[in-house]
């Protein structure tokens, strides 16, 4: 337990710094996109979920901040599609916290993890919207 315990106190001394780093870049980036959100969605449903992926993974937050998010950009209208792949992508997709991911666990799993994640969101998105038009 002792030797577990000293490895821990190890490993947080490498990734402390790393942490702190992503942390400050991403309160630097998400003000800037979170403006642009809006602008950046077209309208098509075949390309706005690939955009709210992609604007999902590179943003990154607790979940409650993208339901904020997402409820803003309904509210811009964008479509509920997109900002369904925007909040699953957010949540799940980590490309700022990579390098630390890539120290911790290894290049192979935080590749193939982020892949899997945002290639989900997309088709999580849009089995939801098909389910919600199923419903109502």
């Amino acid at each position: 337990m002792k030797k577990a315990f000293q490895k821990t106190l190890e490993t947080l001394k490498i990734s402390l710094p790393i942490i702190i780093g992503i942390l400050m870049l991403i309160s630097i980036i998400n003000p800037l996109f979170e403006k642009y959100y809006p602008k950046i969605f077209t309208g098509n449903y075949f390309i706005d979920p690939l955009i709210g992926a992609v604007a999902g993974s590179i943003s990154f937050g607790i979940p409650i901040a993208s339901y904020v998010t997402g409820g803003e950009l309904l509210k811009e209208g964008v479509s509920l599609l997109a900002v369904t792949a925007f909040i699953l992508a957010w949540s799940t997709v980590g490309v700022m916290f990579m390098p630390l991911e890539i120290s911790n666990l290894g290049k192979k799993f935080a590749i193939w993890r982020n892949s899997l994640n945002f290639i989900s969101s997309i088709i999580i998105a849009i089995l939801t919207i098909i389910t919600l038009k199923i419903i109502l």
